[in-house]
């Protein structure tokens, strides 16, 4: 942001897309003041029309990252606390994964009609698997689920922050025929390339102690919400999902979702990572395409409050955990 009168310092045509590529320093579009790329203020337009301004006064601002395990986190409160503390025991568990591994990544973004905690509510329960996603199952396999229902391994809450552990993700599965032809030639599908990638880390143990902490031995992923907005979901076969969710109104806001897999080393590599990318996808908008009518009916206050069963605790404590900071700011 240039220090002048605020104007946005790197774009081209288009102020809200984002831009790349190589400078020697940035000039302001607006006045033309320029920074080197360490932030210092170099050059004010007409700079002795100003009273006695002192350029070393005027850096760019710097803001607040701290990396983890790869991932870089941006944070406008310099008061804090440390990243690492705050992602907490889930945090210290996850150390060691081989995140580093993954750097193929699949890209989706959305803008949802729906309150963001209304996405998260949908990915911390499996309750609604066998019915809101019975079609991407065959017939007699969604018929099967739809009976017996579905239920996690494991759940876990640690302060702010959650967890859900869940079987599935077997590659490859028992029975082809639980799964279409073209998931069956490509030896991928929803939970992703069924050909474990050649790297050390994601064997059963050499796994890091939050990963299936219940050592199951059906285990298929593990979904990690660290409140507020990120979510971290490692599969068996060795790849991981992250979600972001941005408010932008009451009612609004947009989702982000990368899919990491280790780099493919041949064209049956890139389309088994190509299937599992579009079939997540499909998955996504049947998810997001429920949370918007959810949102119109529960717009209308006509009912305020739901039963919850044992499957949804991560729902009770999401809400609980936002009504705190509410009540906490309200004081």
């Amino acid at each position: 942001m240039c220090r002048h009168r605020g104007n946005k310092l790197v774009w081209n045509d288009y102020p809200g897309e984002e831009v790349s590529g190589t400078c020697r320093q940035f000039t302001c579009k607006y006045h033309a003041w320029r920074y080197a790329l360490n932030g210092d203020l170099t050059f004010i337009q007409q700079e002795d029309e100003f009273f006695d301004v002192d350029k070393a006064d005027y850096p760019l601002k710097p803001v607040r990252c701290e990396i983890w395990e790869g991932f870089i986190f941006v944070n406008f409160d310099d008061d804090a606390m440390p990243l690492e503390e705050y992602l907490g025991e889930f945090g210290q568990g996850l150390k060691g994964y081989p995140f580093h591994e993954m750097t193929e990544v699949y890209s989706y973004r959305a803008e949802i009609n729906s309150n963001w905690k209304l996405f998260i509510d949908a990915f911390v329960e499996f309750y609604h698997a066998p019915i809101l996603h019975m079609k991407q199952a065959t017939p007699e396999e969604a018929a099967k689920l739809a009976k017996i229902g579905f239920e996690a391994l494991h759940y876990d809450i640690k302060g702010d922050h959650s967890m859900i552990s869940s079987w599935g993700g077997m590659s490859p599965p028992k029975d082809l025929n639980m799964v279409k032809p073209i998931e069956r030639i490509l030896h991928s599908g929803l939970f992703g390339p069924w050909d474990r990638p050649d790297i050390k880390g994601i064997l059963p143990d050499e796994l890091p102690p939050a990963v299936n902490p219940a050592r199951q031995p059906t285990w298929g992923q593990d979904s990690f919400e660290f409140f507020p907005n990120f979510t971290l979901l490692l599969w068996v076969p060795g790849w991981y999902l992250t979600y972001n969710y941005w408010p932008t109104d009451v009612d609004k806001h947009i989702f982000e979702c990368n899919l990491y897999f280790v780099p493919p080393k041949n064209a049956r590599d890139r389309l088994a990572q190509e299937l599992a990318a579009v079939t997540f996808k499909e998955y996504a908008l049947q998810d997001a395409n429920t949370l918007e009518a959810t949102q119109t009916m529960i717009g209308t206050r006509a009912v305020t409050d739901f039963p919850l069963n044992d499957q949804e605790i991560l729902l009770r404590h999401l809400h609980k955990t936002v009504a705190d900071y509410v009540k906490e700011y309200q004081k």
